[in-house]
């Protein structure tokens, strides 16, 4: 996906390659970098440059604390790391015999004969499974459960393969997807043993300048690749999108500076104690280390609905809205300059019927300005807020209705499937 911040062209971390043969797109596996090594001489060392025993450096330790969390944060989480491994049966391109010259009169193809051929790539009409691409994730479950982005799997026509830490293949299935959030499961097919499941951290409680890991498959080749860097920024709202996958806002991100390369996607962010406090999703073309993480918590409720359900339960209060800004404000002569404007389009009425909202009282041009004493802006959309709770609990609704303060009761319902 293509991401805009600004002027900012952001693109999720997944590596597909792209072959151009002879006017037909083919998707490729990963090719493995060429990374040229320059040759290193050990020559004996001669008298004078012989270190006594007295002075010899020692066999180097981590003996500084910082070091020392790190390498057990890492050490403590890699067993659940994996590699997605994306495969797909792509057309076989051959070089096919053909002739230029078809289209002049016969009379005049005499005369270049049979001694020069043309060739040109062409489908044969064979099949071959290939690499497409490569992405992260992590297990979530000892049965078998890995939870990744959405984006990683978006090709349904794809097959995928969970690669673990040890270097066990196993075939995987996409068990669910979240409607709204990047984030999706992936089921492997057969009895795995020795699955490792990470401790899940706490997100809402991260600090700017906070050390922060990322493990993952980069460049879809270099497994169990590690990063350090430290969370660059909190909240963040960023659009994401790539070929063939569309655009989608992201809400509340984590910004880091630890690199997050094509094929980090779904891989963890860790926090010095080894706990996931992430799934890494995006990163800034173009910029210098600027990758965004969701939050763990926004992932806990999908992650416990597919262990009990396996599906993913969202949260649904049933309106279509405007989201307030100073600009719209003034369009519409609001009395707010925050909230969501209830009005409906093309797609239906501002009040779906029969949801939560309207067995709440909502009505059309009402404006909602906070869900439990949260304010809604353009960093916390209505719809962030309402995932933040599961199905079955009662929000309060703050909202104006012609000047006029109210607040409302709503029991948020299952997102249908439609929606």
């Amino acid at each position: 996906m293509n991401i805009n911040i600004g002027k900012r062209s952001l693109i999720f971390a997944l590596a597909v390659s792209v072959i151009i043969l002879g006017g037909v797109a083919a998707f490729a596996p990963n090719s493995p970098l060429k990374l040229k090594i320059p040759s290193i001489s050990f020559n004996n060392p001669s008298s004078e440059n012989i270190v006594s025993s007295k002075t010899d450096v020692p066999l180097y330790k981590p003996v500084i604390d910082y070091e020392q969390a790190v390498t057990d944060a890492v050490e403590k989480a890699s067993p659940s790391v994996v590699s997605i491994i994306i495969s797909k049966d792509l057309p076989v391109i051959e070089q096919c015999p053909y002739n230029p010259y078809s289209d002049l009169p016969q009379e005049f193809q005499q005369f270049f004969g049979e001694q020069f051929q043309f060739s040109q790539p062409c489908q044969s009409g064979k099949t071959q499974r290939q690499e497409i691409g490569g992405g992260s994730g992590f297990v979530i479950s000892k049965d078998g459960l890995v939870a990744t982005n959405k984006h990683v799997v978006f090709d349904s026509a794809a097959s995928y393969t969970v690669l673990t830490n040890d270097g066990e293949k196993y075939d995987a299935e996409i068990l669910a997807q979240h409607p709204t959030l990047d984030i999706a499961i992936l089921k492997i097919k057969v009895p795995a043993e020795g699955l490792r499941v990470p401790t899940l951290g706490d997100s809402d409680s991260i600090k700017l300048g906070q050390t922060v890991i990322v493990i993952g498959n980069a460049l879809g080749e270099f497994r169990n690749t590690v990063s350090v860097g430290v969370v660059s920024g909190l909240s963040r709202t960023v659009t994401a999108g790539g070929e063939g996958i569309g655009e989608e806002t992201i809400e509340g991100v984590i910004q880091t500076d630890a690199a997050i390369n094509p094929g980090n996607s779904g891989g963890p962010l860790l926090n010095l104690k080894g706990e996931v406090i992430g799934i890494n999703t995006a990163m800034v073309s173009g910029a210098q280390n600027i990758g965004f993480a969701l939050p763990i918590n926004q992932v806990k409720k999908a992650i416990e609905s597919v262990k009990a359900t396996g599906k993913i339960s969202v949260s649904y209060l049933g309106v279509r809205y405007l989201t307030i800004t100073e600009d719209l404000a003034q369009k519409e002569k609001l009395p707010v300059e925050n909230g969501v404007l209830l009005r409906g389009n093309a797609d239906g009425p501002a009040v779906v019927p029969d949801s939560p909202a309207q067995k709440a009282g909502l009505q059309a041009e009402d404006i909602i300005t906070e869900l439990n004493g949260e304010r809604i802006d353009q960093n916390h959309s209505l719809t962030y807020l309402i995932q933040k709770y599961n199905v079955g609990e009662k929000v309060s609704l703050k909202i104006l209705r012609n000047g006029k303060e109210m607040t409302l009761q709503a029991t948020l319902e299952e997102r249908p499937k439609s929606s």
